[in-house]
C-alpha cells in the first residue's frame, strides 16, 4: 500500500520540476568559406532607351478646324522602321524618321541648319538620295528626295509656299521677254551699217543693257525656285534614334479630336529603370553588377549599374511635403532613380514588365570565412566573438574580428592563437519548444 502511494503521490518540487518547460536547445550553423556579398534588391520597370509621345497639332495649311485623326496605321506592340506612316491627322501623314534632333520648326526649301542635315540623312537612310545639296542646305535634292518620301508613302506633300508656283511662272516669263529682247537686238546689231553714225554708236550700250535685264531675270527666277517646291511641317514628322521602334501605348482613336500624345512610342536598347530609397542609395555606385528576373515568365539576364540619381525624384511629397523616398514616411515618392543595362539585348517581350534587380552592392575580393550575423556576440569587455559547439555538445568562446557583412552574414578572423576553421559548428540561439 505504501509503495502503491508513493507511486502516485508527488512532492511539490518534484511536481514543478515536471511542469517546467524543458531546457533550451542550442542552435547551431555551419562556417562557410565564401565569397561574401552584400546585396540590394529593388523593383525596376523594362523600358527601351528612348521613349517618345505623339503629339501631332495637325495639318500644316491653313486650317481653322482642330485637328482629327483620321487613320491609325500601327497598334500596341508593333515594330516598325524608319520612313513608316504611323497615323494620319485632318488627312495628313505623321511620318518616323531616324534622328536624335528634336523638332522645333517647319523645314522649307532654302532652309539651312543641322535639322536640315538630320533631315537629309534620314532621307538618304531609306533610299531617298538628296543628290548633290551640301550638308544642311535645304536645295534642289533635298526637295526631290523629300517628294519621293511622300510619294512612296502614298500622299502629296505640302507646297512650302501655295503661291510659289505663279512667282515661278511669272519669274520664268521675265526670263524669256528679256532672252527674247536680247535676241532682237544681237539681230539689228548685224544688220547693214546704217549711214546715221549716232544710231550705230547706241547699239553696243542697248546689248550690254540687255544682257543685264536677262541676268536680273534670271536671278529672280533661281530665287523663286530656290523657295518653291514641298515642305516638311513639324506636325508630319517625329524622329527616333534608332529602329525597329516600339508601339508601347495608342490613346487616340479614328475619328478623336488630338489632344496631348496620342500615341507612345520608343526606340533603342531595353534598359531597366528603378529608385532607391535613402538607405539603398548609400550602397549603390554605377558599374556594380545587377542580377535581372522577371517573375513573370522566369527570364533572367545580367547587367551594370549605369546612373544613380544624387537628388530624390519627388513624385509625390509625404504630409511635411518635402518628399521623401519609398519608406521613408509612407509615401510613394520613387526616390533615387536607378538605370540598370543589360550585357545582352533583353528579350522584347519583357517591354513594360515590372523585374526584381539584385544588385551585387560590395562583394570580397577573395574567399573568407563567414557566419551569419546572430552569432556574433559581445562581451563585457566590448570584444566580439562566436561559440563554436565541439564534440559533445562543448562550447568553447572564440575571440573574432568582424569584416564585410552581406546579406545577413559577415566575415569572421579569429584573433592570434584561436581557431575557427570552415566546417565548425557555431552557436546561432537557442530555442525553447517542447518536444512531443
Amino acid at each position: 500500500m505504501g509503495l502503491g502511494a508513493s507511486q502516485v503521490i508527488k512532492s511539490p518540487a518534484q511536481a514543478a520540476a515536471d511542469t517546467a518547460p524543458p531546457p533550451p536547445s542550442v542552435m547551431t550553423t555551419g562556417v562557410e568559406q565564401r565569397v561574401l556579398r552584400d546585396s540590394v534588391i529593388v523593383r525596376g520597370t523594362v523600358n527601351a532607351s528612348q521613349s517618345v509621345a505623339v503629339a501631332p497639332s495637325g495639318s500644316g495649311s491653313a486650317g481653322t478646324g482642330s485637328p482629327v485623326v483620321t487613320k491609325v496605321n500601327v497598334k500596341l506592340g508593333d515594330t516598325f522602321r524608319s520612313g513608316r506612316v504611323l497615323m494620319e491627322v485632318s488627312g495628313r501623314p505623321v511620318i518616323v524618321l531616324k534622328g536624335a534632333l528634336p523638332v522645333y520648326r517647319d523645314l522649307k526649301p532654302g532652309a539651312d541648319g543641322e535639322d536640315v542635315a538630320q533631315l537629309q540623312q534620314a532621307l538618304n537612310g531609306i533610299g531617298c538620295s538628296v543628290g548633290g545639296d551640301h550638308r544642311g542646305y535645304f536645295g534642289a535634292g533635298t526637295k526631290a528626295a523629300l517628294a519621293d518620301l511622300y510619294r512612296s508613302v502614298g500622299y502629296d506633300p505640302l507646297p512650302a509656299d501655295p503661291g510659289s508656283g505663279d512667282s515661278v511662272a511669272s519669274a520664268q516669263d521675265a526670263v524669256t521677254d528679256a532672252r527674247r529682247h536680247l535676241q532682237d537686238v544681237s539681230a539689228r546689231q548685224g544688220a547693214a551699217a546704217t549711214s546715221e553714225k549716232g544710231k550705230a554708236d547706241d547699239r553696243p550700250l542697248e546689248i550690254s543693257r540687255a544682257r543685264e535685264d536677262l541676268a536680273r531675270a534670271d536671278k529672280k527666277l533661281a530665287q523663286a525656285k530656290a523657295v518653291s517646291g514641298p515642305m516638311l511641317p513639324a506636325s508630319e514628322v517625329v524622329y527616333l534614334k534608332s529602329f525597329p521602334a516600339r508601339v508601347d501605348d495608342v490613346s487616340s482613336a479614328v475619328g478623336s479630336q488630338v489632344s496631348g500624345s496620342a500615341m507612345t512610342v520608343s526606340a533603342g536598347q531595353l534598359v531597366v529603370k528603378g529608385f532607391l530609397s535613402r538607405q539603398q542609395h548609400t550602397l549603390v555606385r554605377p558599374g556594380q553588377r545587377v542580377h535581372i528576373l522577371s517573375e513573370l515568365d522566369g527570364t533572367t539576364a545580367e547587367a551594370t549599374v549605369r546612373t544613380v540619381a544624387n537628388a530624390v525624384t519627388r513624385a509625390q511629397t509625404g504630409q511635411d511635403g518635402q518628399g521623401e523616398p519609398p519608406g521613408a514616411d509612407g509615401s510613394s515618392s520613387p526616390g533615387y532613380a536607378v538605370t540598370v543595362v543589360p550585357d545582352r539585348a533583353l528579350p522584347a517581350s519583357l517591354a513594360g514588365q515590372d523585374v526584381r534587380l539584385t544588385i551585387e552592392a560590395a562583394s570580397t575580393e577573395n574567399k573568407v570565412l563567414v557566419v551569419p550575423v546572430t552569432a556574433i556576440s559581445a562581451g563585457v569587455d566590448g570584444n566580439t566573438a562566436v561559440t563554436v559547439v565541439g564534440h559533445g555538445g562543448v562550447q568553447r568562446r572564440v575571440p573574432v574580428t568582424t569584416g564585410a557583412s552581406g546579406d545577413g552574414y559577415v566575415e569572421i578572423r579569429p584573433v592570434t592563437g584561436m581557431r575557427v576553421a570552415a566546417g565548425d559548428r557555431v552557436v546561432t540561439g537557442t530555442s525553447t519548444q517542447e518536444t512531443p
